[in-house]
């Protein structure tokens, strides 16, 4: 494979701190994770004390952004943890992560494929229109993703900020309702945010699905290659991120539960766990916002299907431009300076992805997003508690004038609590993915054996190719390097 392919660049300076968190904030989907994920939090989990709940997790990820922060300022690669993994813990164990996390990035895009499918199939059908198979419609979603990902970042974020601004007034709509309408038969109460709510039974079932709200927080490093002061840019951003995601979940789950009540939650959550929302938004706000309530659910699912593109696309460019897999990987579009050779190997690989699962004839719900979820779920959990510790080691040898508490004391708290909820998650998937199909539970096995791949790849380069091991996380600045 010839060595002399130009890697091509990534548009320097061409993202802000709002760019930044609009990435990260879409690729968590607000109104897909509200109507998603917090009604099964309510039903199976601590039911009342969901609202303190996703604080408890943003002071989690609060602590996991010290560390990260931190060691940002020393490293600035479109591989996003995989740099960081490698500078931390090596290249054998960073390719390792890699590995793991373009699995779990596919993964999340794939499934949500399925999900956009099969909610805009149900629309459609609901007033009378006819019925689609899903994978037709995931595979025009994967098209129109393709070609806004080909553009310049500037682009994908505008959408992305489009999508996401419209998602989020709906929500907020209705929680400023559900206040504005309270009274003697509807009181505002802070119970669920009282630690006997938080601490009661099923809290550790609600943290393995609160967690999964703040999936694609790896965003802000992923564009550290392309964001202006990245220094500073990618700490603010970081912060400000966890910070709205934790606190806009926890408001909005909490007028929720003051519109059914903090005492019948749980069985209203049980009851209608598919239009707990939708039923409020209806009756507070009337059916035109219900409409419209249906009409943003498919856009936030377009705009996180976008976002993951893009992480995606600029994980395969790294990977491309080290060396790891096909070096056209590492090319960009000579205008918009975008990765289009990995948006199309990463567009053919789903389209081929959806193609299979669609003559497996597999339920787009029940199983292409709900297994696909639990898995990327697990991959992120993983990958995230690999970094604390990578920071951890990586300050060790040097500790580059920062403090105790941001290079071990924080990242090490972030570990224990990630290493917790990924333990609570690999005992309960049968619960997270509602399904007892053997390969659901053996999904941790499954990330194992494709970090252990990514092992043996690295093994096999440094014999075969000592110069491209020797150059791995080559994107990083030269002391990094020297002192791995």
């Amino acid at each position: 494979m010839p060595t002399d392919i130009p890697m091509g660049a990534l548009r320097k300076n061409a993202l802000g701190v709002p760019h930044i968190v609009f990435f990260v904030i879409a690729a968590a989907a607000p109104l897909t994770a509200v109507v998603g994920v917090t009604p099964a939090a309510f039903m199976l989990g601590n039911g009342p004390g969901v609202p303190a709940t996703f604080l408890l997790v943003g002071v989690l990820y609060l602590l996991f952004s010290v560390g990260f922060t931190a060691m940002s300022v020393f490293i600035g690669s479109a591989g996003g943890f995989y740099a960081y993994i490698v500078a931390g813990l090596g290249p054998t164990v960073g390719v390792a992560g890699a590995m793991v996390a373009l699995a779990t990035y596919a993964a999340v895009e794939l499934g949500t494929f399925g999900l956009f499918g099969f909610f805009l199939n149900e629309m459609v059908t609901s007033h009378g229109g006819p019925a689609v198979a899903w994978w037709i419609y995931g595979a025009g979603l994967a098209m129109v993703v393709y070609a806004c990902g080909r553009r310049s970042i500037q682009f994908s974020g505008a959408v992305l900020a489009c999508c996401l601004v419209a998602e989020v007034v709906i929500l907020l709509l209705l929680d400023l309702s559900i206040l504005g309408t309270a009274g003697a038969a509807r009181p505002i109460v802070l119970a669920p945010f009282g630690p006997h709510a938080l601490l009661g039974p099923g809290l550790g079932m609600a943290l393995v699905f609160v967690v999964t709200a703040f999936i694609g927080f790896e965003a802000t490093a992923i564009f550290g290659e392309e964001a202006r002061d990245r220094e500073r840019t990618i700490a603010r951003a970081t912060y400000i991120a966890v910070i709205l995601i934790a606190m806009f979940y926890a408001f909005t789950t909490w007028s929720i539960a003051l519109y059914y009540g903090p005492e019948q939650i749980k069985e209203a959550a049980a009851q209608h766990t598919a239009t707990l929302y939708l039923t409020a938004v209806i009756s507070q706000l009337g059916k035109t916002a219900g409409y419209a309530m249906e009409g943003l659910l498919l856009a936030s699912l377009f705009a996180c299907v976008l976002s993951f593109h893009n992480t995606l696309n600029r994980y395969l460019f790294a990977v491309g431009r080290e060396g790891l897999l096909w070096r056209h990987l590492g090319r960009t579009h000579h205008h918009h300076h975008s990765p289009h050779l990995a948006g199309a190997v990463q567009t053919a690989s789903m389209l081929g992805f959806i193609g299979l699962f669609a003559l497996a004839g597999s339920d787009p719900y029940a199983v292409v997003f709900a297994w696909m979820g639990t898995f990327a779920s697990l991959g992120i959990l993983l990958l995230q508690l690999m970094v604390s510790l990578s920071v951890i080691v990586y300050f060790w040898r040097d500790g580059r004038g920062t403090s105790v508490w941001r290079r071990m004391v924080a990242p090490g708290l972030s570990a224990i609590g990630l290493a917790l909820c990924f333990a609570l998650m690999a005992m309960n998937l049968e619960l997270v993915s509602g399904s007892t199909s053997p390969i659901v539970q053996a999904f941790p096995e499954l990330l194992f054996v494709i970090g252990l791949g990514g092992a043996c790849l690295a093994g096999w380069i440094r014999v075969r190719k000592p110069h491209v091991y020797h150059d791995l996380g080559r994107t990083l600045p030269p002391d990094v390097l020297g002192s791995r």
